[in-house]
């Protein structure tokens, strides 16, 4: 007595689909990479947009000539503002990683895995330019006219100094957008097929 295999057969002539087995063009690839990198650009100007509404920031006082000094020098929102921030390029990095992955790379291997790289240092880039630009003109022009003693909310600064190296820019987008997309690809080429059973 014979029991139905617990495989599905591969039709004669054709192999078993694994991790970036799809042939594309060049031009194809271009196009997807292009895709990725400007898709993860628009999840960076999304999370610098949340960054700069919701990230704690320090309070000035105004002294006069345009310039203006911290009120409380021990304040934690420099580094609540580059928690968030960190926190932001995470989840960004894994939105990235997790649609680079289902949308293009298990279709067509490591082209898009590259771009998924590239993009999520762009999209890091790209929050961290917004949310640090992000009502730094209207500063400006208040601290500009502002009275002495005036209270001022001043524009998230990450590291708490523009000169700094733009190292959570460059860790935390790429690194969970390619931790995640790359352990989705071996574990998916990784698969091994189902053999029939004697």
């Amino acid at each position: 007595m014979m029991s139905e295999p617990s495989y599905w057969p591969v039709p004669p002539g054709r192999a078993p689909e694994s991790f970036g087995d799809r042939r594309a063009s060049p031009a194809e690839l271009s196009l997807v990479f292009a895709a990725i990198v400007i898709g993860s650009a628009l999840v960076g100007l999304a999370g610098g947009a949340v960054w700069a509404q919701f990230a704690p920031r320090a309070v000035y006082v105004a002294v006069g000539h345009g310039e203006a000094y911290v009120v409380n020098p021990e304040t934690t929102a420099f580094i609540a503002g580059d928690a968030c921030y960190c926190l932001i390029g995470a989840i960004g990095g894994l939105v990235i990683g997790l649609l680079g992955y289902l949308l293009a790379i298990r279709r067509y291997g490591p082209v898009p895995m590259a771009a998924v790289l590239a993009g999520s240092v762009i999209a890091g880039l790209v929050a961290r330019w917004l949310g640090q630009n992000w009502g730094l003109a209207q500063f400006n022009n208040q601290l500009a006219v502002a009275r002495s003693g005036t209270l001022l909310h001043a524009p998230l600064v990450l590291g708490g100094d523009t000169s700094q190296l733009l190292w959570p820019a460059i860790v935390f987008w790429p690194l969970t957008a390619c931790l995640l997309a790359g352990g989705l690809a071996m574990m998916s080429a990784l698969r091994v097929p189902s053999a029939p059973l004697g």
